[in-house]
Formats: structure tokens, sequence, C-alpha cells
């Protein structure tokens, strides 16, 4: 397993942490793994969410001195419903 893609977002605000983990999720194969820096503490909530609605998952979450270090891990993609 290659190292995870490091997304530097300290010091912005809510939505722009997601936004910016997103934008490097974008293409990216099913299992590869991102880890966001963030000084938001909503950031904690906003990745959880955006994993759940990329059929993503949240790995591990540590806090050191206001920083945040996500890890998640990127999903399957589901395809679009038919009916």
């Amino acid at each position: 397993m290659s190292d995870p893609v490091v997304v530097d977002a300290k010091g912005h605000r809510c939505p722009v942490p997601s936004l910016k983990l997103m934008k490097a999720m974008n293409g990216a194969p099913p299992g590869s793994r991102f880890v966001l820096l963030a000084t938001d503490p909503m950031a904690r909530i906003d990745v959880l969410f955006l994993m759940s609605q990329k059929n993503g998952r949240m790995i591990a979450v540590e806090e050191t001195d206001g920083l945040l270090r996500l890890t998640v891990e990127t999903g399957e993609w589901r395809d679009a419903p038919t009916d």
C-alpha cells in the first residue's frame, strides 16, 4: 500500500477542508487513503458526512494541539439508480 495523500487545509474554515479533500479524492481508486490536516473542529463532522456520501470510511481521527489529522479511505463508487 502506498503512502496516503496529505491534504493541508490548516487555517481554513468549513466547508473548505471538506472541499479540498473531495477535490483530492476525485478519480482516486477504491482503497486510496488520504490524510486531511485541519484546524477547524467542524472538519471532524463534515469529513465523516462526506465519506458516508462517497461510500468511503473514516480510518482515524487524531488531535494534537488543535490540529486534526483525519485519515480516510475511498470506497467503491455506487452506481446511480436505474429505476
